[in-house]
């Protein structure tokens, strides 16, 4: 059936959308930044593609899935696509990893600033109990 692949990847474009829309994590926060660095990766990986086609490295596999429409020789259309997807799914997970980090230091601060001021506190009620 053609065009399956080239709509799993919209269908998980669109739910990688709607992750980042409810956390807030990357194109409602920066949309103009999001946007130029998904479509810098694209234009990235795209080249990359056309380097390795050039040299041999990448060919078009056959496959009744693909919509059939090529942009360049090995080329297919869900190739930029699954790019744009895949630029995309490493800005959100970087802001993921981002947030998960400065939550797990925020903690980590907060658990030391309160056992320390215990610590102190009690070790100098024992030594002046002791004395």
């Amino acid at each position: 059936m053609p065009g399956i692949y080239l709509g799993a990847i919209l269908f998980s474009l669109i739910g990688m959308m709607l992750i980042d829309g409810k956390y807030s994590l990357a194109l409602r926060v920066a949309p103009l930044r999001t946007a130029l660095a998904v479509l810098g990766g694209t234009v990235f990986f795209l080249a990359w593609d056309l380097v390795g086609i050039a040299t041999g490295v990448f060919v078009k596999g056959e496959s009744p899935l693909f919509v059939g429409v090529m942009l360049a020789p090995h080329l297919p259309l869900e190739e930029v696509f699954f790019l744009l997807f895949l630029s995309y799914l490493g800005i959100v997970l970087f802001a993921v990893f981002e947030r998960r980090s400065a939550a797990r230091s925020r903690n980590l601060r907060s658990q030391g600033a309160g056992s320390s001021a215990r610590g102190s506190g009690s070790a100098g009620s024992d030594a002046r109990g002791a004395s």
